[in-house]
């Protein structure tokens, strides 16, 4: 399984938030946001921050750092190389395994990611046999997009899914994530969309947002 960095809560946790960082980052790059989301001292929830394998990244030059799938060029509909991508959902999904296994039920766990990490957190939580209290999908876009209408599962279908996206972000293009929007909407899911005046990054106000779905989602507070 892979290695994670997890911060409990002072008391016993009911739910828990898997949060994949993007490319080139690791499972430390959004501990910092945790307390950011001002939850009560009470609260409930785990924080695991996954750290991705490490391997030679194409579109940079086969240098060799944390990735969650290989880019192997800039054409938008060929950014993922889709093996990878199922990779790391058979990953993630070890980690749901292990949440389960240590009491925590899957409709109260929340996937979450940045760029790659949210291509791997939609990836995961669309196809999981078992429904999530939600989905955080930041700065990100959808792959395996022609497999979805067939290996979506219904129990996930009425998920919520947080999306949020910079109007200026240089990496992921905002007409890419919009298209992604209307996909998933298309396919009949729920999709709260926020979109922020940042590049490729996350800011004060999506912060905040993200702290009330969670909140919203998980019953914290």
């Amino acid at each position: 399984m892979l290695d994670s960095i997890t911060l409990e809560p002072d008391f016993p946790a009911d739910a828990c938030v898997i949060w994949m960082h993007g490319l080139g980052a690791d499972g430390n790059d959004f501990v910092p946001i945790v307390p950011e989301l001002d939850f009560p001292l009470t609260h409930t929830v785990r924080f695991v921050f996954p750290n991705a394998p490490t391997m030679p990244v194409t579109i940079n030059g086969g240098y060799i750092m944390r990735a969650w799938y290989d880019i192997v060029g800039a054409d938008l509909d060929n950014r993922a190389d889709e093996g990878g991508v199922r990779r790391s959902q058979a990953q993630i999904s070890e980690i749901i395994a292990d949440q389960r296994a240590k009491g925590i039920s899957t409709d109260r766990i929340v996937l979450a990611g940045f760029s790659q990490g949210g291509v791997i957190a939609l990836q995961t939580a669309l196809r999981h046999p078992e429904p999530f209290a939600g989905v955080l999908a930041l700065s990100t876009y959808l792959a395996c997009r022609d497999t979805l209408g067939i290996e979506g599962t219904r129990t996930n279908k009425t998920t919520p899914i947080f999306y949020a996206h910079g109007s200026v972000d240089p990496v992921i293009p905002m007409a890419l994530a919009k298209r992604s929007k209307a996909e998933l909407e298309n396919h009949g899911y729920q999709v709260e969309w926020h979109e922020y005046g940042m590049p490729h990054s996350v800011c004060a106000e999506e912060v905040d947002d993200i702290a009330a779905f969670l909140k919203r989602v998980l019953a914290v507070g």
